[in-house]
Parts: C-alpha cells; sequence; structure tokens
C-alpha cells in the first residue's frame, strides 16, 4: 500500500495530477484545495496518499497533509459519505473549518459542498462530533478561531468541557462556551475559571 508519495508534478487536470516518482508517473486523485496548494509542474511535491482497492482498479487519493488525509477517513467512516462526497467536502472547508463546523453543530456550512444534502450533513455532524483528529472537536474550533489552545492549559479545557456537559448541555456547545471563555480570559485559566466563564457565555 503506498502511504506517501514524493516526486514532481508532471500534470494538474480538473481533479486529479500526475506525480513523477523516479520516471514513474503515478495518477493521483485530489481535492480542489490540495490542486490549488501543489507548485507548479515541473517542481517537487509530498502528498499524503490513501490507497484504494477495488476489483478492478488502484486508486490513488492525495492529501496536502495527514491531517487532511485523517480526516477524509472519518468522513468515509458516515453512511452516504464517499469518496466524491468525502473531496468535495475537503475542497470546500480546511480541516479546521470542517472541524469548527462539526463542534458547533453547523450543518450550513457542511452543507456547502457540492452534493452534501442537509440530511448527509446532518449525519456528519452526529457521528463525527466527538471523533475529530488530533485534539478533538475542541481544538478544531480554537484553532479556527485563531487561538491555539497551550498544552500547560490542555487539560483544564478538557475538565471544563466535560464539567458542562455532565451538566446537560451538548459537546458541541460546551467546546464553544469554552472556547469563547478561553479568549475572554486570555488563555490563563484553571479548570474551575472555565467552568465559570463558560457557563456565563453559555447564559448569554
Amino acid at each position: 500500500m503506498i502511504g506517501r508519495l514524493k516526486g514532481l508534478v508532471d500534470e494538474v487536470g480538473v481533479d486529479w495530477a500526475i506525480i513523477d516518482v523516479n520516471g514513474v508517473g503515478y495518477h493521483v486523485t485530489c481535492s480542489r484545495r490540495t490542486l490549488a496548494a501543489m507548485p507548479p509542474i515541473g517542481e517537487a511535491t509530498t502528498l499524503s496518499i490513501e490507497t484504494k482497492v477495488s476489483d478492478d482498479a488502484i486508486r490513488l487519493i492525495g492529501f496536502v497533509s495527514d491531517l487532511e488525509r485523517d480526516w477524509f477517513r472519518l468522513l468515509l467512516s458516515v453512511q452516504g459519505v464517499g469518496t466524491r462526497v468525502a473531496l468535495a467536502l475537503l475542497g470546500t472547508l480546511s480541516p479546521a473549518d470542517l472541524g469548527r463546523a462539526i463542534a458547533l453543530e453547523d450543518k450550513k456550512a457542511v452543507s456547502s459542498a457540492p452534493g452534501v444534502g442537509p440530511k448527509v450533513a446532518t449525519r456528519i455532524v452526529t457521528e463525527l462530533k466527538d471523533k475529530a483528529p488530533q485534539g478533538g472537536s475542541l481544538h478544531e474550533v480554537l484553532a479556527s478561531d485563531g487561538t491555539p489552545p497551550p498544552a500547560s492549559l490542555s487539560s483544564a479545557m478538557r475538565d471544563a468541557v466535560s464539567a458542562l456537559t455532565n451538566l446537560g448541555y451538548p459537546q458541541a456547545q460546551a467546546s464553544g462556551a469554552i472556547s469563547s471563555a478561553m479568549k475572554r480570559l486570555e488563555g490563563e485559566a484553571s479548570a474551575e475559571q472555565l467552568i465559570r466563564q463558560g457557563l456565563k457565555e453559555l447564559a448569554r
């Protein structure tokens, strides 16, 4: 199985690229965002690869990062989401934007991708809200707001979100409240302070 390709951009199409690796051209299906981030023809590139094997073909799907590939794999776990829909989503939303939309249950943002209707958007939000790669939904909410969570506070934030969900608030709503609390407290707070400020945010 191929997991990564390092080579020269040989040709680019509407939804694919050919990567020349030591004289062998690999046809790679890509999202619109991946193609836009690709260097000009003749220059070197590295793509994370998902290999799809069927009875009659081996298909390579390329991504600009392992995180984008992880999101692709998660999206495929949702009923009604195939390769085309998953790539359309990743071509429309960055991993951070997708994580934020799922964490905040923003079905409109998810359904903005071509081929994603309201029912599929609802399933994506429902099934993936607690499965975001690399840090989970709270990390994505914070990262997309431009407020990376300091490592020293990650435990406090997790505890604060857990406390709010134990009080009956949905995961996405609790994550959003702690995100806002984190910003208001300027990144320096204990779990107790985050919980108090998070409750104030929820009461607004």
